[in-house]
């Protein structure tokens, strides 16, 4: 799975508030390291690689967030809904896994 997050600058120069605020909760929530990669979308630019990305999968909204996983491409405008189903979920997932893997191996432990 690959995630891409996309912030904006705007006309005038300045970051956009919405985008700092949503880089900040991903950072005190720890949840930065799950993103693989961050592109700014310029309006004063139309060909920076945010702006590209928004024009291709149609997102008039920032930030936004892409996740790839295999041939699935899904889009995220509302970072609490991008946290739930993507972060959260595959979190639940891997604690999942992880006991599973305990359950079927009783030599193993929690280290």
């Amino acid at each position: 799975m690959k995630v891409t997050f996309v912030k904006k600058i705007l006309k005038d120069g300045s970051p956009c508030r919405k985008c700092a605020d949503v880089e900040r909760r991903l950072a005190s929530s720890g949840y930065s390291s799950r993103i693989d990669e961050i592109l700014v979308a310029d309006e004063r630019d139309e060909q920076s690689p945010g702006m590209q990305l928004a024009a291709e999968h149609d997102v008039k909204l920032a930030p936004f967030f892409v996740v790839e996983d295999g041939e699935e491409t899904r889009i995220y405008t509302v970072y609490f809904k991008f946290v739930k189903e993507e972060l959260e979920s595959s979190l639940k997932a891997s604690s999942k896994d992880a006991e599973d893997t305990l359950r079927a191996n009783p030599d193993l432990d929690y280290i």
